[in-house]
């Protein structure tokens, strides 16, 4: 096992956690004011305006139009010209979801930030602002990469594919843009945290595993007739995909429950009127798992399922699967790290280790290409994603996180960046060169 030294590292943490004790105030505002200007995936204009302009303030060159709205700045650390050290990224998420009913949305889009990635972002550039002001800089090895990342949420679809349709973007995920663009080329060690409604009893939930996913477009076409007077002359594309919906719950009993498998489409267009035998009728689905092989096998019942559903009443199907998110699998030598430093702050009883999560993310795709840390940081409540969904805890939320996370970087990078080193070599030495785009598109092709 890689073992943290906090200790001998203590008079450079004290240093930084006055910065981020006296920052404290800026960044929890920073998260309010991207709080109250949600942004949907890939349209997050104002936020990254927002926080590049706070970066310039602050005297880094940002480069901009990552995956169109992501960002990066970059801070060289050690006085070394060669630089040899690692370079660590910190990213934040700067997009939101729907949720129409809560009462802070967006009365146009519906978009609120009920999942906390306005936290994420506020401490991404709180933290780029403390270690920029560090007087002990150059006593750490290497490179710190702050990465504004658009569009983790995977929603609006139909939006996603006119912009993959026009060369705007290739993949739908903001993390997997990036990747293609090279943004990860020369990171080392990737950190992150997600804010977190409070378990019962505990404050921060560690480690473990989630699932990952694949997306479909289904789309049932029939015959169109008068539903009345000639029913018979149609072919009714609704009662095809309603028996595709069945077919799939027909293999619910055949998924394995260690494989963690998740189904749950919904239609999206039914017909269009009730008079009117429905010839056209679309629907989304997910389909998830712990691994990809089965991820890929539920995919094959699925489609089988859709097909017999218009096989039954002789509609046709289209299905068009797309890339989702690769299963996450977060480090344990990085965890190690950050629980270390998140015992200064947080008592040991309200740490909870994770179990495997049946949600999923794209970093599950840097999980598979670096050594990468996900935790999550109570200082919430209610539901993610839904109208209760709110942050009652900043201090937790926001300044605990953050002064894990710098703790964290300094032991990474002190000493030449020997803990940072062991741990890359660590992951090389048991973790196969994964191609994560190439496998994407053989999932688009």
């Amino acid at each position: 096992m890689v073992e943290a030294r906090p200790e001998a590292n203590r008079e450079l943490k004290t240093e930084i956690l006055k910065k981020i004790e006296l920052l404290g105030p800026e960044i929890i505002e920073m998260g309010r004011k991207i709080y109250n200007n949600p942004e949907l995936g890939f349209k997050e204009v104002k936020t990254a305006d927002f926080l590049t302009k706070i970066l310039k303030d602050s005297g880094f060159d940002v480069e901009k139009g990552l995956g169109l709205t992501g960002f990066k700045a970059e801070l060289k650390c050690s006085s070394d010209k060669e630089n040899r050290g690692p370079n660590i990224a910190i990213l934040g998420e700067l997009d939101s979801v729907i949720c129409n009913d809560h009462p802070d949305a967006d009365p146009e889009t519906g978009a609120v930030h009920a999942c906390g990635h306005n936290v994420q972002a506020a401490v991404m550039v709180g933290l780029a602002r403390a270690f920029s002001g560090f007087s002990q800089l150059k006593k750490l090895a290497g490179k710190l990469t702050f990465i504004g990342v658009p569009a983790e949420e995977y929603i609006e679809l139909g939006y996603r594919e006119e912009l993959r349709n026009s060369g705007k973007i290739k993949f739908f995920g903001g993390k997997q843009e990036l990747i293609r663009q090279g943004v990860f080329d020369d990171i080392d060690i990737v950190l992150m945290f997600h804010l977190y409604s409070n378990p019962k009893g505990k404050k921060v939930m560690m480690g473990g595993t989630a699932n990952g996913f694949i997306a479909k477009f289904v789309n049932y076409l029939g015959q169109e007739a008068h539903a009345g007077a000639e029913p018979h002359l149609g072919i009714n594309a609704l009662n095809a995909c309603m028996l595709g919906l069945q077919a799939i719950h027909m293999q619910r009993e055949t998924f394995k429950e260690d494989d963690y498998i998740r189904v749950h489409p919904i239609i999206t267009r039914g017909g269009e009127l009730v008079n009117v035998i429905p010839a056209n009728v679309t629907m989304e689905t997910y389909v998830r798992g712990k691994t990809f092989e089965s991820i890929l096998s539920a995919s094959k019942k699925v489609d089988r399922a859709l097909q017999a559903g218009a096989m039954g009443v002789g509609a046709e199907v289209k299905i068009k699967t797309i890339p989702g998110y690769f299963p996450q699998k977060n480090c344990p030598e990085l965890n190690e790290v950050f629980r270390s430093n998140l015992l200064e702050f947080v008592e040991d009883g309200k740490i909870q280790e994770m179990e495997h999560q049946t949600g999923s993310s794209d970093i599950g795709d840097i999980m598979h290409m670096l050594p990468a840390i996900h935790p999550f940081i109570g200082g919430a409540e209610g539901n993610a994603h839904s109208r209760n969904f709110r942050i009652n805890d900043e201090e937790l939320a926001y300044i605990v996180s953050a002064k894990t996370l710098a703790s964290t970087v300094i032991d990474l990078m002190v000493d030449g960046g020997s803990l940072a080193k062991d741990i890359i070599k660590k992951f090389k030495e048991e973790n196969k060169d994964t191609n994560v785009l190439e496998f994407w598109e053989q999932i688009f092709s």
